[in-house]
């Protein structure tokens, strides 16, 4: 009975480490999942407003009517709650509503002037409405506000971007602007792409943080 038991404790170690694996693939499947569909109706603006985001910041299949909607319930009830007012930005601008777009982002950076992505968004939506001259600037200064504001971790994540694909994007769009707007389809591309590769990593960084918190 003494030699058995080592083994049963092997085992019993090895049954813990299967479980522990299995609910780690379950917590990401459930995190993807999250960013696909919700099967339960969530209710209340902070509901509304987590809906919306994920709605905008899916870079694959996000639903714009959904978040349209559910981002101008939020702000309806509170237009300061959080950044409601620049995600409804964002999810105009993707709806090719451009000029709701300028409207409700010039609204989100008077409550933050320092906001860099409503500046990006900003300056995306002049161009598209040929207010070319305005939007490179607002797009400059947007791309400012960004590097600085990821110097030390961002969006709350203190490891931001290790693989440093944020920070390539931002680098060839630093380029592409300062070439001015002779690049002008090819700014917008880069900044567009840009945004992209900030939600993927913010994405990327809240999975891993959910694994993190399981772990502990």
């Amino acid at each position: 009975m003494v030699r058995k038991l080592p083994l049963v404790e092997s085992m019993r170690r090895r049954i813990r480490k299967t479980k522990f694996a299995q609910a780690l693939l379950v917590v990401a499947s459930l995190w993807l999942a999250s960013s696909c569909a919700h099967t339960i109706p969530r209710f209340g603006i902070g509901g509304r407003y987590n809906e919306g985001k994920e709605e905008v910041t899916k870079t694959r299949g996000g639903n714009i009517d959904r978040a349209v909607s559910a981002l101008e319930a939020v702000v309806r009830q509170d237009p300061t709650y959080r950044d409601s007012l620049a995600l409804l930005g964002r999810a105009y601008y993707k709806k090719g509503r451009y000029g709701d777009a300028k409207q409700i982002i010039i609204r989100a950076l008077a409550l933050n002037k320092d906001d860099e992505i409503s500046w990006l968004v900003l300056g995306l939506a002049r161009i598209r409405l040929g207010e070319n001259q305005q939007g490179l600037e607002d797009i400059k200064g947007g791309l400012t506000l960004l590097g600085k504001a990821m110097r030390n971790g961002y969006k709350g994540f203190p490891e931001w971007d290790p693989n440093r694909t944020v920070r390539v994007s931002l680098r060839r769009t630093v380029l592409v602007a300062a070439k001015g707007l002779e690049e002008k389809n090819d700014l917008v591309r880069s900044v567009e792409q840009l945004l992209d590769r900030i939600d993927d990593e913010e994405w990327r960084q809240g999975r891993d943080r959910v694994i993190d918190d399981i772990r502990r």
